[in-house]
């Protein structure tokens, strides 16, 4: 149940660490140096945080889906409040 858990808030986590890098990646072009490097900053926090809590590599897929997740969201976010901000 605690391994679980820990699985569990790591992957929520690995989702709240991605959306301010998918917020800020909608500002930069498609396939920019900076939208590739805000893509791929928060993996090496994952990694690490999966490392110290001892989970399994099996479930990187996971932790993969809520980075990925996170990503998606930020951007969603941020391209409503640019779309917002022009109609006001």
């Amino acid at each position: 149940m605690e391994g679980t858990i820990l699985i569990i808030g790591l992957i929520i986590l690995s989702f709240i660490i991605s959306i301010p890098c998918g917020y800020i990646r909608q500002n930069y072009s498609k396939y920019s140096f900076m939208w590739f490097l805000l893509i791929h900053l928060p993996i090496p926090l994952i990694v690490l945080l999966r490392i110290k809590a001892g989970i399994s590599w099996h479930f990187i897929p996971l932790t993969l889906a809520g980075s990925v997740a996170g990503q998606i969201i930020g951007g969603a976010v941020s391209r409503r409040r640019k779309q917002n901000g022009k109609a006001s």
